[in-house]
Formats: structure tokens, sequence, C-alpha cells
């Protein structure tokens, strides 16, 4: 039977020095069928170079123009994924 897809949302703002850790921690997950969709919401620091470096076809990146709040961010996730 297949696996359903499940959604994964990660609001960021300038973790840039820790997210690579939380990414790892989704990716490292025993379940394989997701999707990790990292919000950055407004950062000014090196995150979208930290998520880009990190080469997984699993991932999606979204950046807002700028710092909107978690919960926008959130909302913003569940938008981008997949039905």
């Amino acid at each position: 039977m297949d696996q359903p897809l499940v959604s994964v949302v990660l609001p960021t703002y300038n973790r840039a020095y820790t997210i690579s850790r939380a990414i790892d921690s989704v990716l490292n997950q025993t379940y394989f069928n997701l999707e990790l969709i990292v919000v950055d919401d407004g950062s000014n620091d090196d995150t979208r170079v930290v998520v880009e470096s990190i080469h997984d076809k699993r991932i999606k990146y979204v950046k807002n123009s700028r710092s909107t709040g978690a919960a926008f961010a959130r909302n913003l996730g569940i938008k981008h994924s997949r039905p």
C-alpha cells in the first residue's frame, strides 16, 4: 500500500545558523513520503543559502518579502503544499 504524502511546514526567521539541523530532523524520519515546505518569513540572513545548499527533492523553499509572523507563514506553507 502506498504511503500518503505528508506535508511539513517549517516557518523560519533569521535562523540560518540552526535551520539545517531542523531540516535534517525532518528528512531523517523513517517516514519517507513527505514534502518539507520551509517558509522564510522575511529573513535578512543566509537562510536561503543554507536551505538551497541541501539538495533534496522533498524540500520546497518559500520566501516572504517581509516578516508577517509565524501564523501567516504557516498558512502560506499550507497554500504551497501539494494536494
